[in-house]
């Protein structure tokens, strides 16, 4: 069921101050993207009628965005106790949310399917809330269209050892494409490893 949210105060009360899991989709109608989004989002909603979806309109609500640390529209969260711990970020298909949002407990897993103009990539984007390298290479994949996982590892210190295991590197943005690290914003692997060079 999707249901929209005036302010942060009613979120805690709709979700018992946000002490387990939650799902909160961002949108702005001034942003084409949410506009085609959130048509989608409520098909999904419709379809399945037992998943809560708390919607927040971040031209008129102000108050919740920037405490869950969501920077761009649309972006669809899954909130733990009071945390964000993934994003699906961008234009997605109902298709897209339903594999997203209804795997085990509710958890976003990278393996998004069906929908949108490129081939289906896993892609997980590792990042920092003031790493501004992490705000290019998201707004990059957002312009090229490709749908991608985002893991603030300020809020996930296990995510954080994971990368250090993985490639060595404390330093963000990473990006998981398909199983292939790339370590900071390097266009043309990533170009390369999505099929995007021209």
């Amino acid at each position: 069921m999707l249901r929209t949210i005036a302010g942060w105060t009613a979120l805690q009360d709709a979700t018992g101050g946000l002490g387990g899991k939650a799902i909160v989709a961002f949108f702005n109608e001034a942003s084409s993207a949410s506009r085609r989004a959130r048509p989608e989002l409520e098909a999904f909603c419709a379809a399945h009628p037992e998943v809560d979806v708390f919607t927040v309109d971040t031209a008129v609500v102000r108050d919740v965005h920037g405490r869950l640390g969501v920077t761009a529209v649309p972006t669809v969260a899954v909130v733990e106790a009071g945390a964000v711990t993934q994003r699906l970020v961008g234009m997605n298909t109902a298709g897209a949310y339903e594999a997203a949002l209804l795997g085990p407990g509710i958890a976003l897993d990278g393996r998004v399917a069906g929908g949108g103009d490129k081939a289906a990539h896993r892609v997980t984007v590792y990042t920092g809330p003031t790493c501004v390298w992490c705000t290019r290479v998201k707004a990059y994949l957002d312009e090229k269209r490709v749908r991608f996982k985002e893991i603030d590892v300020s809020r996930d210190p296990r995510a954080a050892q994971q990368l250090v295991q993985k490639t060595g590197q404390t330093g963000v943005p990473q990006l998981d494409i398909d199983g292939t690290w790339i370590v900071g914003f390097d266009k043309a692997r990533i170009d390369k490893l999505l099929g995007l060079a021209t």
